[in-house]
C-alpha cells in the first residue's frame, strides 16, 4: 500500500478518447502502466468539449462533426516516482499534451485503511 501525504507531483496527460496503443485505448494503457510502476493512483476523466494542437473542436453535442472527445489521465505521486515514469509517457503519447505541476496531498486513504475499521469498504452515499 502506498502512503502519500505532503508535497507531491501531479502529471496530467491530455489525449483523445480514440487514441490507441497496440489496439487498446491509450488512456487505459497509461493507467495500467502507472499501476505496474507502483504509482499511488491514476484516474481518467472524459471531457465534454475541447481542442488541442490541431485546433479542431471535439464535442459531445448532437450533430457534432467530431466524437473523439478529450480525455485527461491524472496521476499523483511523489516527484521522484512521477519523474521516473515520464519516459513511459514519452513512449506512449505521440499526440497530446503532458503537464506537470506540484501539489500537496492532504489525505490519501484506501479502502480498509480507516483507523479502527480495517475492513471498511469506504463511505457509501444514498
Amino acid at each position: 500500500m502506498t502512503r502519500l501525504t505532503g508535497s507531491a507531483l501531479r502529471v496530467t496527460v491530455f489525449v483523445g478518447e480514440h487514441d490507441t496503443w497496440h489496439h487498446k485505448p491509450l488512456y487505459s494503457e497509461i493507467v495500467h502502466r502507472a499501476h505496474a510502476a507502483g504509482l499511488a493512483g491514476a484516474s481518467v476523466f472524459r471531457g465534454i468539449e475541447g481542442f488541442g494542437a490541431s485546433s479542431l473542436i471535439h464535442t459531445s453535442r448532437l450533430l457534432s462533426l467530431s466524437e473523439d472527445l478529450p480525455v485527461a489521465v491524472v496521476i499523483v505521486d511523489d516527484e521522484e516516482r512521477v519523474r521516473a515514469f515520464l519516459p513511459q509517457l514519452d513512449e506512449l503519447v505521440t499526440e497530446g499534451l503532458v503537464i506537470l505541476d506540484g501539489c500537496e496531498v492532504i489525505r490519501y486513504v484506501g479502502r480498509g485503511d480507516e483507523k479502527g475499521n480495517p475492513g471498511a469498504k469506504g463511505k457509501k452515499s444514498l
